[in-house]
C-alpha cells in the first residue's frame, strides 16, 4: 500500500476514533409495589414497555431495562401501558416522565426546569397496577383559561364542583390552562384535580413563554410542570396521542407571533408512536389548535388513515364545534375523520354578566353555547360524547328562540343544539299539534345570542367583561311552523333532535 494512502487511512481512523459517542440515557421501568416511586429489592423489571426521548420510542427488554439516544437537553417518558398507571403529583397531574435540562431553562419571565446536572446513572420509571375495563369514561375541558385567582375562583365554583363525582378514569385539559400567567399552572391543576380524577394537559397558546427566541424553548414553564408536549398513553380500550400544534416564531426585530403547525418533533414522535398500536385499536389525538387550521395536518391524517378507528379533539377556538375531514381536508377513507372542537369551561373567556345567585359570570359562547364540558366514552373501538352546560340540568341540550309571529306565514324557529352537528336531524312543532316539521341546518349567528349581546351592551356600564361579537353557529337548525287556523293554544316551540348515536334530547321555547 503507498505510503500516502496509508497516513490518509490512519488519519481518518484517528479521527474517528477521537470522535465523542453520543450520549445515551438507560433506565428500568418497574412494578413499584409499594409505591414509593424508587425500586426495592423484589420490585421487578417489566418487560415490552414503551419509553421515548420525544423523538425515538424503544421497548424494555425482558428485565425492562432500556436506553435511548440522549439529545443535550430533552425529556424522557415512559407510555403508560394498559392495566399500570405511573404516580400522580400533589396537584393532580402523571409524573411518568424525567426532564433533562443540564443547566437548566433559560431565564424567563416565568420559571423553566432548575438545573438537572449529568444524565443519571439510571432513569427509571414505576407503574402500578390497576384495573381498566372496556368501558372507559373521561371528562375533557376546553380552554380553562384563568387569567387570575378570582377567575380561578370562578372555575371551582361554576365547573370543577359541579364535576365532582364524576365517575370516569381521567380528565384531559386541551389548552390555554391559563391565559398567559404561567405562575398560576400549579394552583389551576390543583383545583382541577379538586374533582378527583388525574389530569392530562395539552399545551396551548396562551401558555407559553412569549420571550423565547424559538419555538423549541417556548415550553419551558409548561414542561417544568406538566412534562412533555408530545406524549402518549394507553387506558382500557384507546390509545391517546398528544400533541403541541402550536408554533412560536419570534422574528429579530417585530411582535412574536404563533402558528398552528405541529413540529418536525412531533410527526417524528407520532410516527413511531402510531407504528407500534395495534391498526385496529382506537386512536384518540388531542391537540389544542384544530386539526383542520392546522398548516401541516396533511403528515398527521395520512399516519391515522392507517387506522380503523380514530378521533381527535381540540379547543382553542371558543365554540363547540364538530369537524368531518373529508376528502377535501386530504383524508383518503370512505368515512370522514371525526374532529370535535370542544366547548371551554371558561367560556367566553370569563365575560358576559355576572350571575348574583353564584357570584359568577355567564360567559356564553360566542355562538351562542353556554359554557362546559364534554363527557366522553369509550367502549372497545366506539366513543361517544354528552354535552354539559354549566348550572343547568344534564338533560338540557339546546336553546329554541321563537321569531315573530305571522298567523299567515307562520312561526319562525331557530334550535340550537349545543351538541349538535351535521348528522344530527332537527324537527320541531307547535305544542299541542301532532305533526313534526324538519328544520333545516343553518350556519348563521344564533339569534338568542345577539339579542343576549345588545342587553348586556346597554345595561354594562363596565361592571362586567363584555362579551365578543357573535360568530356563525355551526350547529343551529331553524324553520317555519304553520299555525293552525283555529289555533288557541300557547304559541310554544317544541323541538327534538336524533343524534348521531341514534338517541333523542327535546326541549321547548317561547316567544
Amino acid at each position: 500500500m503507498p505510503w500516502l494512502l496509508l497516513l490518509a487511512l490512519l488519519a481518518g481512523w484517528c479521527t474517528e476514533y477521537r470522535r465523542p459517542a453520543p450520549e445515551i440515557a438507560v433506565g428500568v421501568v418497574f412494578h413499584d409495589k409499594n409505591r414509593d416511586r424508587l425500586r426495592n429489592l423484589g420490585e421487578p423489571g417489566l418487560a415490552n414497555i414503551r419509553v421515548s426521548n420525544g423523538r425515538e420510542i424503544t421497548l424494555t427488554n425482558a428485565k425492562g431495562a432500556w436506553r435511548l439516544p440522549a439529545p443535550e437537553q430533552g425529556e424522557f417518558f415512559v407510555i403508560k401501558p394498559r392495566g399500570w398507571m405511573t404516580p400522580v403529583k400533589k396537584q393532580g397531574t402523571p409524573l411518568y416522565y424525567y426532564v433533562h435540562r443540564p443547566q437548566g431553562s433559560p431565564e424567563s419571565n416565568y420559571a423553566g426546569s432548575t438545573p438537572t446536572g449529568q444524565l443519571p446513572t439510571s432513569i427509571d420509571f414505576g407503574l402500578v397496577k390497576q384495573k381498566e375495563s372496556d368501558d372507559l369514561r373521561v371528562l375533557m375541558y376546553g380552554d380553562p383559561q384563568p387569567r387570575n385567582r378570582q377567575e380561578i375562583q370562578w372555575m371551582k365554583k361554576d365547573v370543577v364542583e359541579e364535576c365532582k363525582g364524576f365517575d370516569g378514569s381521567f380528565g384531559m385539559a386541551l389548552g390555554d390552562i391559563t391565559f398567559n400567567d404561567l405562575s398560576l399552572f400549579e394552583e389551576i391543576a390543583s383545583t382541577l384535580h379538586e374533582v378527583g380524577i388525574p389530569w392530562w394537559m395539552v399545551v396551548g397558546n396562551h401558555d407559553i413563554n412569549f420571550d423565547a427566541p424559538e419555538d423549541r424553548l417556548s415550553n419551558e414553564t409548561f414542561i417544568a410542570a406538566f412534562g412533555p408536549p408530545n406524549y402518549s398513553f394507553d387506558w382500557g380500550p384507546a390509545h391517546f396521542l398528544v400533541l403541541d400544534d402550536v408554533q412560536w416564531i419570534l422574528p429579530q426585530s417585530g411582535k412574536g407571533h404563533y402558528k398552528a403547525q405541529f413540529s418536525d418533533d412531533a410527526l417524528a414522535f407520532s410516527k413511531n408512536d402510531l407504528a407500534l398500536v395495534p391498526k385496529d385499536k382506537l386512536v384518540v389525538v388531542a391537540m389544542h389548535i384544530p386539526l383542520r387550521d392546522v398548516s401541516n395536518n396533511q403528515q398527521l391524517l395520512n399516519q391515522l388513515q392507517e387506522f380503523q378507528h380514530s378521533v381527535s379533539v381540540s379547543g382553542h377556538t371558543h365554540t363547540q364545534r364538530v369537524d368531518e375531514l373529508g376528502a377535501q381536508h386530504g383524508w383518503k377513507k370512505k368515512e370522514p375523520h371525526t374532529h370535535v372542537v370542544h366547548v371551554t369551561a371558561c367560556g367566553s373567556w370569563w365575560s358576559g354578566e355576572i350571575d348574583e345567585r353564584r357570584g359568577v359570570p355567564h360567559s356564553t359562547l360566542r355562538d351562542g353555547t353556554p359554557k362546559g364540558w364534554l363527557e366522553w366514552t369509550f367502549s372497545g373501538n366506539q366513543w361517544k360524547f354528552d354535552f354539559r352546560a354549566a348550572d343547568k340540568d344534564a338533560d338540557q341540550q339546546m336553546h329554541i328562540t321563537v321569531g315573530e309571529i305571522n298567523p299567515e306565514a307562520g312561526i319562525p324557529a331557530w334550535v340550537n343544539v349545543w351538541n349538535g352537528d351535521p348528522r344530527n336531524k332537527v324537527e320541531a312543532r307547535l305544542v299541542g299539534t301532532e305533526t313534526w316539521h324538519t328544520l333545516k341546518r343553518q350556519v348563521e349567528k344564533d339569534p338568542a345570542y345577539l339579542k343576549l349581546l345588545a342587553a348586556e351592551t346597554i345595561r354594562r356600564n363596565n361592571r362586567w367583561r363584555q362579551l365578543p361579537k357573535a360568530i356563525d353557529c355551526t350547529h343551529l337548525w331553524s324553520g317555519i311552523l304553520p299555525i293552525p287556523k283555529t289555533w288557541n293554544g300557547p304559541l310554544a316551540v317544541e323541538a327534538r333532535v336524533l343524534d348521531r348515536w341514534g338517541r333523542t334530547h327535546q326541549g321547548i321555547g317561547s316567544p
